[in-house]
């Protein structure tokens, strides 16, 4: 039988069929995973090298802004500057670590062990999210979220969102967790423009960072969440849900106990906004200077110094400055217009210690002290009266006549009649020291005649005042406004033996990073001999003796002191210094009104509880005479030597070389006219100590 030519097929055996397929499949496999090895090791490049990159770049420039300070010369707080925006950065350690932990504890518990990004707490709020269809709850990190407030706004784009991964990346790259976290609390606000746990500790509780306590902690660091609806000022019950839940938040995270939390949260808190403190004495003239100097005569920017975080240190001493307001404060009566200034000067380097610009700075910021638009009166004299005994024209024992004078100069084309005070002469010839004692007017002028208007100037120059003078005869009784604090700066050359040292506010300036960017350094100058300083002292000594214009004042300040007082009809002053102090105060009123004679009285008491109370702990010391003065006693009647014949107990100095060389000479004794009788007790009459008695008489009645 023939086999058909359609025969069945062999089968051909399924396993290889399959081997086939699986090897076809490994094929493909292997060439996919080579495909997702090379991806994996793309991306894994690519990544690195991004970030790599990135940490080579330099984040942008930070536009926040921080707060400088002010310090006094032992380093303690006068107060923050600022452009609106009240911070001021302070190194981790100077946080308490109560601030560190709730922060932590509410913000970011697992700061520490991310690298920027919290993906298990993103993942559990879009758990949350989605389960309550709201953003109950967000996920941003410490560092993210110091990212956004550092370089961007708050808008919600996702250009924002992919830059702030970036700047959240470098800060983790750049920057240590302790640093992030420190620049993070110095960067937040609180508040009530209050930037940064340490703006904020002083607005909220008035004092620093690192004394916060629990309690105080746990309230600061829960109002960055929503600053006007959780400060305790604004909304106390809204502050306190939110406390309890940072509080517990510690407890679960193992910072506190219940106990703790407890106490903290029943803690009464007391609440003192630094303004509150500050105008209580915050020598506010004395900081207006400080930044006009610092600006205007240093040359430092004025962003710098306003944004930047720079620390002044200045030469204030705040336990002076406190005496001085409270000694302007007490010498006027509240309820009385008038106005006063005070400004105190370390002769020995030029250091202000002290200033007074006003009685108010709330209601007037114009500072006093520096204005250069009253008379300094007679105040000016012993300038004047450095000036002849310099050039030797004068000495203490010259004499003219206080008696009505007209005065004559710009050759003879014009003439000056000055007057005493209340119109009071001598009528005699009387010597510089008496002259300065008490005030005579009519022998400044003779000396300003004497040595010449502009001789005085360059002398002024020296003792460095820079305001306008005119070089006319009244100049010697103070014509030419001035100063308080140039008058108490050329007043200190007397105290500090013709040293000359240029007032002196700012010591150092040091920016946010330590360094310093400014230092004082002022050369001191010999603008006087030192003889020539000791016998102004020596005269200006006799202004607070019994017939001096501030002997009133005597018995309050218990130690060597010169100095010398200065009335004009609107304006009356007290200058004078010690050794270790010189002090100029200024009374009046700022639109020229008349003072009255009890008004005119307050500088020199203002002056003197001053100076007493400013140096109760230093011991009182005497001002040293230099080896070129000669001392003589002096025959006040004549001028000359005393002498067996006319014995004087007055002892009287001069520049060496200008001391009298005759000897008094006994005077003939008068006849008496015949047929007339003399009493007994006239007869034995000392002429010389009637004549002494009389003229403190006068002296007592001019005064």
């Amino acid at each position: 039988m023939l086999k058909s030519s359609h025969s069945k097929k062999r089968k051909r055996p399924r396993f290889p069929l399959l081997a086939e397929r699986f090897l076809f499949f490994m094929l493909r496999f292997n060439r996919w995973l080579r495909r997702g090895i090379i991806a994996l090791l793309i991306v894994m490049v690519l990544l690195f090298g991004g970030l790599y990159y990135l940490k080579q770049q330099e984040l942008p420039v930070s536009t926040i802004s921080q707060s400088s300070q002010l310090v006094d010369r032992n380093g303690e707080l006068l107060g923050f500057f600022h452009t609106g925006v009240n911070r001021r950065a302070v190194a981790l350690n100077e946080i308490s670590p109560y601030v560190q932990q709730a922060t932590l504890a509410i913000e970011d518990r697992r700061f520490y062990s991310h690298f920027g990004f919290d993906l298990k707490g993103l993942a559990r709020a879009v758990l949350v999210n989605i389960s309550s269809l709201s953003a109950k709850q967000g996920a941003s990190t410490l560092t993210q979220q110091l990212a956004r407030n550092l370089y961007l706004t708050h808008e919600k784009t996702f250009e924002r969102k992919i830059k702030e991964a970036v700047y959240t990346a470098q800060l983790e790259m750049k920057y240590s967790k302790d640093e992030i976290l420190e620049m993070y609390l110095n960067q937040i606000y609180y508040g009530h423009g209050a930037y940064g746990i340490e703006a904020a500790a002083r607005y909220y509780f008035n004092k620093g960072a690192n004394e916060l306590s629990l309690a105080e902690s746990t309230m600061l660091v829960g109002i960055p969440k929503g600053p006007k609806y959780y400060s305790p000022l604004n909304n106390m019950h809204n502050a306190k849900r939110r406390q309890s839940l940072i509080l517990q938040a510690m407890v679960d995270n193992g910072y506190i106990s219940e106990q703790q939390k407890e106490a903290a949260y029943n803690e009464v808190l007391s609440f003192t906004t630094y303004e509150e403190t500050e105008s209580a004495s915050d020598a506010s003239y004395f900081k207006d200077y400080v930044i006009n100097e610092a600006i205007h005569k240093l040359g430092i920017d004025e962003q710098l110094l306003y944004e930047g975080g720079v620390t002044i240190y200045t030469t204030l001493d705040h336990t002076m400055q406190q005496l001085a307001e409270q000694k302007v404060a007490e010498g006027i009566p509240s309820s009385s217009e008038q106005q006063a200034a005070l400004v105190a000067i370390d002769p020995r380097n030029g250091h202000i210690k002290a200033m007074v610009g006003g009685r108010s700075y709330e209601q007037n910021q114009f500072n006093r002290t520096t204005a250069t638009t009253r008379q300094p009166g007679s105040t000016f004299k012993p300038i004047l009266y450095a000036t002849a005994l310099g050039q030797r024209k004068l000495t203490v024992m010259s004499t003219f006549k206080s008696e009505p004078t007209v005065f004559t100069y710009d050759e003879g084309r014009k003439t000056y009649e000055p007057q005493n005070y209340g119109d009071k002469y001598v009528n005699d010839f009387i010597a510089m020291r008496k002259a300065i004692a008490s005030s005579d007017n009519i022998y400044a002028v003779h000396a300003m005649m004497e040595v010449g208007p502009e001789a005085v100037i360059d002398t002024a120059r020296k003792l460095g005042i820079t305001s306008k003078l005119e070089a006319v005869p009244s100049l010697a009784l103070g014509s030419s406004p001035i100063s308080p604090l140039e008058m108490a700066s050329a007043y200190g050359v007397f105290a500090n033996q013709g040293i000359y040292y240029k007032p002196t506010s700012i010591l150092k300036v040091v920016n946010k990073q330590g360094k310093t960017i400014y230092e004082a350094d002022y050369e001191p100058q010999a603008v006087l001999s030192e003889e020539e300083a000791f016998l102004m002292t020596s005269l200006l000594e006799d202004v607070f003796e019994v017939g001096g214009t501030a002997h009133r004042v005597q018995s309050i300040i218990h130690r060597p002191v010169a100095g010398k007082s200065g009335t004009t009809p609107v304006d009356a002053w007290m200058i004078g210094y010690t050794p270790e102090l010189s002090a100029a105060v200024w009374v009046g009123y700022d639109k020229d009104r008349y003072l009255t004679v009890a008004e005119a009285h307050r500088a020199a008491p203002i002056f003197a509880h001053f100076i007493e109370d400013a140096l109760k702990d230093v011991p009182p010391k005497m001002f040293p005479i230099p080896e070129g003065i000669t001392a003589v006693y002096i025959d006040e009647a004549t001028g000359l030597l005393a002498s067996e014949a006319c014995p004087s107990e007055h002892l009287e100095y001069f520049l060496d070389g200008t001391q009298p060389t005759q000897y008094c000479e006994p005077q003939p004794e008068p006849l008496e006219p015949e047929g007339v009788n003399v009493p007994q007790e006239l007869e034995l009459k000392d002429h010389k100590s009637y004549r002494n008695w009389w003229e403190q008489i006068k002296q007592w009645w001019l005064n």
